[in-house]
Protein backbone atom coordinates (compact mmCIF):
# COMPACT_ATOMS: atom_id res chain seq x y z
CA UNK A 1 0.00 0.00 0.00
CA UNK A 2 1.40 3.36 -1.08
CA UNK A 3 1.38 6.24 1.39
CA UNK A 4 0.73 9.80 0.22
CA UNK A 5 0.32 13.22 1.82
CA UNK A 6 -2.47 15.72 1.24
CA UNK A 7 -1.53 19.33 1.85
CA UNK A 8 -4.62 21.03 3.25
CA UNK A 9 -4.85 24.36 1.40
CA UNK A 10 -7.08 26.27 3.81
CA UNK A 11 -5.19 29.45 4.77
CA UNK A 12 -1.98 27.91 3.43
CA UNK A 13 0.81 29.82 1.73
CA UNK A 14 2.49 28.60 -1.44
CA UNK A 15 5.98 28.82 0.05
CA UNK A 16 4.93 26.48 2.88
CA UNK A 17 3.22 24.06 0.48
CA UNK A 18 6.34 23.94 -1.67
CA UNK A 19 8.60 23.27 1.33
CA UNK A 20 6.26 20.53 2.59
CA UNK A 21 6.14 18.89 -0.84
CA UNK A 22 9.93 18.81 -1.09
CA UNK A 23 10.18 17.37 2.43
CA UNK A 24 7.60 14.70 1.56
CA UNK A 25 9.40 13.65 -1.61
CA UNK A 26 12.74 13.45 0.21
CA UNK A 27 11.12 11.54 3.09
CA UNK A 28 9.88 8.81 0.75
CA UNK A 29 6.16 9.50 0.44
CA UNK A 30 4.64 8.19 -2.78
CA UNK A 31 2.29 11.03 -3.73
CA UNK A 32 1.07 14.54 -3.01
CA UNK A 33 -2.50 15.79 -3.14
CA UNK A 34 -4.47 18.92 -2.31
CA UNK A 35 -8.15 19.79 -2.02
CA UNK A 36 -10.12 21.72 -4.61
CA UNK A 37 -11.69 24.47 -2.50
CA UNK A 38 -11.82 28.19 -3.14
CA UNK A 39 -12.31 29.54 0.36
CA UNK A 40 -11.90 28.56 3.99
CA UNK A 41 -15.36 28.52 5.61
CA UNK A 42 -13.76 28.86 9.05
CA UNK A 43 -11.44 31.81 8.32
CA UNK A 44 -12.21 35.52 8.21
CA UNK A 45 -11.71 37.69 5.14
CA UNK A 46 -8.34 38.98 6.38
CA UNK A 47 -6.69 35.55 6.07
CA UNK A 48 -4.36 34.48 3.25
CA UNK A 49 -7.15 32.65 1.40
CA UNK A 50 -6.90 29.27 -0.26
CA UNK A 51 -4.36 28.51 -3.01
CA UNK A 52 -6.14 27.14 -6.09
CA UNK A 53 -5.62 23.38 -6.47
CA UNK A 54 -4.66 23.07 -10.12
CA UNK A 55 -2.21 25.98 -9.98
CA UNK A 56 -0.51 24.42 -6.96
CA UNK A 57 -0.28 21.00 -8.63
CA UNK A 58 1.17 22.54 -11.79
CA UNK A 59 3.86 24.28 -9.76
CA UNK A 60 4.58 21.10 -7.77
CA UNK A 61 4.98 19.18 -11.02
CA UNK A 62 7.98 21.35 -11.79
CA UNK A 63 9.65 21.34 -8.36
CA UNK A 64 9.18 17.61 -7.63
CA UNK A 65 10.47 14.67 -9.66
CA UNK A 66 9.17 11.37 -8.30
CA UNK A 67 5.91 11.66 -6.37
CA UNK A 68 2.48 11.21 -7.93
CA UNK A 69 0.34 14.36 -7.97
CA UNK A 70 -3.41 14.69 -7.69
CA UNK A 71 -6.40 16.77 -6.64
CA UNK A 72 -8.64 15.15 -4.02
CA UNK A 73 -10.94 15.80 -5.75
CA UNK A 74 -11.76 18.38 -8.42
CA UNK A 75 -15.32 19.69 -8.26
CA UNK A 76 -16.54 19.19 -11.84
CA UNK A 77 -18.67 22.34 -11.47
CA UNK A 78 -15.58 24.54 -11.10
CA UNK A 79 -14.05 23.91 -14.53
CA UNK A 80 -15.60 23.01 -17.86
CA UNK A 81 -14.67 19.34 -18.42
CA UNK A 82 -13.50 20.08 -21.97
CA UNK A 83 -11.01 22.62 -20.67
CA UNK A 84 -10.08 20.26 -17.84
CA UNK A 85 -9.29 17.52 -20.36
CA UNK A 86 -6.64 19.73 -21.91
CA UNK A 87 -5.41 20.93 -18.51
CA UNK A 88 -4.94 17.32 -17.39
CA UNK A 89 -3.20 16.30 -20.61
CA UNK A 90 -0.82 19.23 -20.21
CA UNK A 91 -0.03 18.47 -16.57
CA UNK A 92 0.49 14.81 -17.42
CA UNK A 93 3.15 15.90 -19.91
CA UNK A 94 4.80 18.39 -17.54
CA UNK A 95 4.92 15.85 -14.71
CA UNK A 96 6.13 13.00 -16.96
CA UNK A 97 3.07 10.86 -16.26
CA UNK A 98 2.62 11.44 -12.54
CA UNK A 99 -0.97 12.76 -12.53
CA UNK A 100 -3.80 11.02 -10.67
CA UNK A 101 -6.94 12.89 -11.77
CA UNK A 102 -9.38 13.03 -8.86
CA UNK A 103 -12.93 14.09 -9.77
CA UNK A 104 -16.04 14.57 -7.67
CA UNK A 105 -19.48 16.10 -7.49
CA UNK A 106 -18.56 18.93 -5.11
CA UNK A 107 -20.10 19.71 -1.75
CA UNK A 108 -23.85 19.40 -1.35
CA UNK A 109 -26.15 22.13 -0.10
CA UNK A 110 -25.74 20.64 3.37
CA UNK A 111 -22.00 21.38 3.54
CA UNK A 112 -20.19 24.65 4.35
CA UNK A 113 -18.57 24.49 0.92
CA UNK A 114 -21.83 25.37 -0.81
CA UNK A 115 -21.02 28.96 0.14
CA UNK A 116 -18.02 29.12 -2.17
CA UNK A 117 -20.17 27.99 -5.09
CA UNK A 118 -22.71 30.70 -4.32
CA UNK A 119 -19.93 33.29 -4.17
CA UNK A 120 -18.92 32.57 -7.77
CA UNK A 121 -22.49 32.36 -9.02
CA UNK A 122 -22.46 28.60 -9.37
CA UNK A 123 -25.69 26.91 -8.23
CA UNK A 124 -25.46 23.77 -6.11
CA UNK A 125 -27.80 21.22 -7.62
CA UNK A 126 -29.33 18.21 -5.91
CA UNK A 127 -27.26 15.10 -5.37
CA UNK A 128 -28.43 13.09 -8.39
CA UNK A 129 -27.78 15.96 -10.80
CA UNK A 130 -24.31 16.60 -9.41
CA UNK A 131 -23.48 12.90 -9.67
CA UNK A 132 -24.62 12.85 -13.30
CA UNK A 133 -22.33 15.80 -14.04
CA UNK A 134 -19.41 13.62 -12.93
CA UNK A 135 -20.46 10.88 -15.36
CA UNK A 136 -20.84 13.38 -18.19
CA UNK A 137 -17.50 15.02 -17.41
CA UNK A 138 -15.66 11.70 -17.49
CA UNK A 139 -17.24 10.78 -20.83
CA UNK A 140 -16.23 14.08 -22.43
CA UNK A 141 -12.72 14.00 -20.98
CA UNK A 142 -12.11 10.47 -22.25
CA UNK A 143 -13.42 11.36 -25.72
CA UNK A 144 -11.19 14.42 -26.00
CA UNK A 145 -8.20 12.45 -24.74
CA UNK A 146 -8.44 10.25 -27.84
CA UNK A 147 -7.29 13.25 -29.86
CA UNK A 148 -10.17 12.96 -32.30
CA UNK A 149 -11.15 16.61 -31.84
CA UNK A 150 -7.59 17.86 -32.07
CA UNK A 151 -7.15 18.11 -28.29
CA UNK A 152 -3.95 17.11 -26.52
CA UNK A 153 -3.69 13.37 -26.05
CA UNK A 154 -2.06 12.36 -22.75
CA UNK A 155 0.31 9.43 -22.95
CA UNK A 156 -0.47 7.56 -20.88
CA UNK A 157 -3.91 8.84 -19.95
CA UNK A 158 -3.96 9.57 -16.22
CA UNK A 159 -6.26 7.38 -14.12
CA UNK A 160 -9.51 9.07 -13.11
CA UNK A 161 -10.24 8.55 -9.41
CA UNK A 162 -13.78 9.43 -8.33
CA UNK A 163 -14.33 10.62 -4.77
CA UNK A 164 -17.48 9.93 -2.81
CA UNK A 165 -19.03 8.77 0.42
CA UNK A 166 -21.96 6.62 -0.65
CA UNK A 167 -23.02 3.78 -2.94
CA UNK A 168 -24.02 6.06 -5.85
CA UNK A 169 -20.55 7.58 -6.20
CA UNK A 170 -18.86 4.22 -5.57
CA UNK A 171 -20.83 2.74 -8.46
CA UNK A 172 -20.00 5.69 -10.71
CA UNK A 173 -16.33 5.32 -9.79
CA UNK A 174 -16.34 1.67 -10.77
CA UNK A 175 -18.44 2.00 -13.90
CA UNK A 176 -16.85 5.13 -15.35
CA UNK A 177 -13.61 5.81 -13.48
CA UNK A 178 -10.34 4.04 -12.81
CA UNK A 179 -10.43 4.35 -9.04
CA UNK A 180 -12.43 5.33 -5.97
CA UNK A 181 -11.57 7.48 -2.96
CA UNK A 182 -13.37 7.79 0.35
CA UNK A 183 -12.68 8.20 4.07
CA UNK A 184 -10.43 5.61 5.68
CA UNK A 185 -12.72 5.57 8.71
CA UNK A 186 -15.93 5.30 6.70
CA UNK A 187 -18.16 2.76 8.49
CA UNK A 188 -19.04 1.11 5.15
CA UNK A 189 -15.53 1.28 3.69
CA UNK A 190 -15.33 -2.37 2.69
CA UNK A 191 -18.81 -2.38 1.18
CA UNK A 192 -18.13 0.76 -0.87
CA UNK A 193 -14.82 -0.56 -2.21
CA UNK A 194 -16.47 -3.86 -3.15
CA UNK A 195 -19.29 -2.02 -4.90
CA UNK A 196 -16.82 0.08 -6.87
CA UNK A 197 -14.72 -2.92 -7.87
CA UNK A 198 -17.79 -4.96 -8.86
CA UNK A 199 -19.07 -2.12 -11.04
CA UNK A 200 -15.64 -1.82 -12.66
CA UNK A 201 -15.52 -5.54 -13.43
CA UNK A 202 -19.09 -5.46 -14.78
CA UNK A 203 -18.07 -2.70 -17.20
CA UNK A 204 -15.70 -5.16 -18.85
CA UNK A 205 -12.45 -3.50 -17.81
CA UNK A 206 -9.47 -5.07 -16.07
CA UNK A 207 -10.29 -5.11 -12.32
CA UNK A 208 -6.60 -5.36 -11.43
CA UNK A 209 -6.08 -1.83 -12.78
CA UNK A 210 -8.69 -0.26 -10.50
CA UNK A 211 -7.19 1.95 -7.76
CA UNK A 212 -8.85 2.08 -4.32
CA UNK A 213 -7.68 4.98 -2.15
CA UNK A 214 -8.66 6.35 1.25
CA UNK A 215 -7.75 9.41 3.30
CA UNK A 216 -7.15 10.02 7.00
CA UNK A 217 -5.22 12.33 9.31
CA UNK A 218 -1.46 11.97 9.66
CA UNK A 219 -0.87 9.68 12.64
CA UNK A 220 1.47 6.85 13.54
CA UNK A 221 -1.49 4.47 13.56
CA UNK A 222 -1.73 4.87 9.80
CA UNK A 223 2.01 4.53 9.23
CA UNK A 224 2.99 1.51 11.31
CA UNK A 225 2.54 -1.85 9.55
CA UNK A 226 1.41 -3.61 12.72
CA UNK A 227 -1.42 -1.17 13.40
CA UNK A 228 -4.99 -2.41 13.29
CA UNK A 229 -6.00 0.67 11.28
CA UNK A 230 -3.55 0.01 8.47
CA UNK A 231 -4.27 -3.71 8.34
CA UNK A 232 -7.99 -2.94 8.02
CA UNK A 233 -7.32 -0.85 4.92
CA UNK A 234 -5.15 -3.54 3.41
CA UNK A 235 -7.82 -6.16 4.09
CA UNK A 236 -10.43 -4.27 2.07
CA UNK A 237 -8.03 -3.64 -0.81
CA UNK A 238 -6.97 -0.02 -0.31
CA UNK A 239 -3.88 0.62 -2.46
CA UNK A 240 -3.11 4.24 -1.59
CA UNK A 241 -3.46 5.78 1.86
CA UNK A 242 -3.59 9.58 1.73
CA UNK A 243 -2.68 11.32 5.00
CA UNK A 244 -3.80 14.90 5.65
CA UNK A 245 -1.47 17.57 7.00
CA UNK A 246 -2.49 21.12 7.89
CA UNK A 247 -0.66 24.40 7.31
CA UNK A 248 1.77 25.86 8.03
CA UNK A 249 3.13 22.28 7.70
CA UNK A 250 5.91 20.92 9.86
CA UNK A 251 8.79 19.64 7.73
CA UNK A 252 10.28 17.85 10.72
CA UNK A 253 6.99 16.03 11.31
CA UNK A 254 6.87 15.02 7.66
CA UNK A 255 10.44 13.75 7.74
CA UNK A 256 9.78 11.85 10.99
CA UNK A 257 6.72 10.21 9.42
CA UNK A 258 8.82 9.30 6.42
CA UNK A 259 11.24 7.40 8.62
CA UNK A 260 8.40 5.02 9.49
CA UNK A 261 7.51 4.37 5.84
CA UNK A 262 10.12 1.70 5.03
CA UNK A 263 8.67 -0.49 7.78
CA UNK A 264 5.16 0.09 6.49
CA UNK A 265 5.98 -1.17 3.00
Amino acid sequence: MKTDLLLIPMSARWSDMRAAALAAETAGFDGLWTWDHLRDPDADASGPGVPEAWTVLSALAEVTHRVALGPLVLNVANRHPGVLANMAATLQTISHGRLLLGLGAGGSRRTPYAGEQAAIGQPVEHDAARAQHVVDAIALIRRLWTGEAGFARPDPAPPIIVGGFGPRMATIAGRHGDGFNTQALHPQLGELVRRARDAHAASGRDPSRFIATAFAGLDDAWLRPDSRARRRLQDVGIERLILLVAPPFDADEIRAAGRVLPAAR
